[in-house]
Parts: C-alpha cells; sequence; structure tokens
C-alpha cells in the first residue's frame, strides 16, 4: 500500500511576511492520516484552522490566500510546494500572524524544516485525484495589440509532470530560460525547484508598499530587478530561476485541491488566480477526475514510492 505521510516531530521557524512585514512565528506539527494540512492561526483569541483547499481561496493578488471566516493566512504558496514536493498529506501549521513568513523567497528552508523532522509513513492509504479527461482555462487577450492570451490546463498522464512559459519584456529575465518542464518522476524537486525565489521590479516596489504590500520584501528574500539587470549580488541561482519559480508557485496553488494530483499541468502566462479557477474548474467537471489509491507501491508512478530524497 502506498502510505500517507506526516512529519515525526514538531519543528519551528521565525520569519517576517513578505507583504505585511510582520514577525511571524511557524509550528510545523504531525496530524492524522485524513487529516489534510491545515493552518491554525493560533494568535486569535480563539485558535481557528483554516483547511488548505481551493474551495478556501479567497484573494489571489500577488499571493494565494485562504481563510475561514474572517480569520485569513496569506502567501501559503512556498510551504504549500515544499509539501506538494516531499509528499506530506497530514500537517498542522500554527501561525502567529496572517501570512507565512517569506523566509528566503523560496520553498527551500520549508523543505529543510520538514527533512529536519522526519517524514513519517501512516497506516492509511494514499489517495490521488487522477486526471482523466483534459481540464483548461483562459484569460483571452482582448483588443489590446500588446496583449496575450494566458491558459493553464491540466491534461491525464500517470504521473506529476508540470510545464510553464513566461513573457517578460524586460532584459534580465528574457536573457534566461523562459519555459521548464519538471517530472516529479524524474527529477528532484528539493534540487532542481525549491530555491527559485520570488522575484520583482524596482518600478512595483514604491506602489506595493503604498499599497501596504511588499513591507518585508528585500535583496534577502527576493530578486530584485531594475529596468535592466538584477540587483542582487549573488546573482541567480538557476539559469532559469524566474521560469523555476513559477513552477514552484504552481506546485503549491495546485497542492491546495487536497490531494496530489496525477496529471500534466502546462501553463502560459499562468498566476495564483488561473491556477485557483484551474482547480475549481476541475472540481465541478465530475466526469473529468477520479480518486484512486495504489495497493501495490510498484503500480504508482515514479516520484511518489519512493521515500522523499534529500538534497
Amino acid at each position: 500500500m502506498l502510505q500517507q505521510r506526516s512529519l515525526k516531530t514538531l519543528t519551528r521557524a521565525v520569519g517576517v511576511g513578505l507583504h505585511s512585514g510582520q514577525r511571524v512565528e511557524l509550528t510545523l506539527r504531525p496530524a492524522q492520516p485524513d487529516t489534510g494540512i491545515v493552518f491554525r492561526r493560533v494568535d486569535l483569541p480563539q485558535p481557528v484552522d483554516i483547511p488548505a483547499r481551493a474551495e478556501a481561496v479567497v484573494d489571489t493578488r500577488l499571493a494565494s490566500t485562504i481563510a475561514a471566516g474572517s480569520a485569513k493566512v496569506h502567501t501559503v504558496e512556498h510551504l504549500m510546494s515544499a509539501c506538494a514536493g516531499l509528499g506530506i498529506d497530514n500537517l498542522y501549521v500554527d501561525i502567529t500572524a496572517d501570512e507565512v513568513p517569506i523566509l528566503d523567497g523560496s520553498s527551500a528552508s520549508f523543505v529543510f524544516l520538514l527533512q529536519s523532522a522526519g517524514i513519517e509513513l501512516q497506516n492509511a492509504p494514499r489517495r490521488f485525484i487522477r486526471v482523466t479527461r483534459p481540464v483548461e482555462v483562459r484569460e483571452d487577450a482582448g483588443s489590446s495589440p500588446d496583449a496575450t492570451t494566458k491558459w493553464a490546463r491540466l491534461t491525464p498522464y500517470h504521473g506529476y509532470k508540470l510545464s510553464f512559459e513566461i513573457d517578460f519584456d524586460h532584459p534580465a529575465v528574457d536573457c534566461t530560460g523562459q519555459r521548464v518542464e519538471f517530472d516529479l518522476g524524474q527529477g528532484n524537486y528539493s534540487r532542481d525547484i525549491a530555491r527559485a525565489r520570488t522575484f520583482g521590479f524596482t518600478r512595483d516596489v514604491e506602489m506595493l508598499r503604498a499599497n501596504g504590500l511588499a513591507l518585508g520584501g528585500g535583496l534577502d528574500n527576493a530578486v530584485v530587478m531594475d529596468d535592466y539587470k538584477v540587483l542582487n549580488s549573488g546573482g541567480l541561482r538557476y539559469d532559469d530561476e524566474f521560469v523555476k519559480h513559477k513552477i514552484l508557485d504552481a506546485m503549491g496553488d495546485l497542492y491546495l485541491i487536497g490531494r496530489p494530483l496525477l496529471a500534466a499541468y502546462s501553463a502560459f502566462r499562468s498566476g495564483h488566480a488561473m491556477n485557483n479557477l484551474l482547480l475549481r474548474t476541475l472540481l465541478v467537471r465530475r466526469d473529468a477526475w477520479e480518486l484512486v489509491t495504489f495497493d501495490d507501491e510498484r503500480q504508482a508512478p515514479g516520484g511518489f514510492a519512493r521515500p522523499a530524497r534529500a538534497w
């Protein structure tokens, strides 16, 4: 039987929120089988549980925000991506503010936290959502001659594969790789994807901060560019770090469906909003997916049966 996974013990981190600039304490704790990933706002007078689900997403501007009633948690995608990459099914995330700490701007620190806590196999079958028919969402370009259609789709695939293409009119981005494909069964998430950082432009920072956003952002937790070049003294971590971060984000956004996907995801200029719309469209298309388990691990696709690999 291909088993569900949680942590062996709890682990903690302290950081700041990318947009809020607030100090945040994060505690990752083991959870029972079939719990899923649950964020818990422990700073509120009465703690509130917010299950990480596509239907719980209430805002997709610059990040994915989930909520239960008035309680919210912003910027969940990097931690969710690490859980997807390592195959964590059940986890409690105790958090002392309304935003997950940005740490170094990638999911690498979350991977380290999860692996240092240890991953435990649980006595329950891992349940997958297997896509059986293509599902696509699209945003048409409109009448502007410079506009380009955005789209994202899921198609049947015995495994989990993601491909993403970006299209930025910026010298520092255009000279890097614009398209990446990552297959969980052949690649190594920790090595190939997890270190890709979020990125932004100095021309946008003033506007964001005037709107109370990006208050915790800087060169230590993002790739920052002016009109011509990358400003970080160490340069890029990957030759194609920009598009790899879009893969990282997509893995986090898609894991909000609540179970691992068996599908091929492909996208052009997609983002948090389109990724969430894709999940919601899939969920209502009940003829386009099925729940499956694997009694024999040898029948499972590559990347799922093996224990999560270290660096």
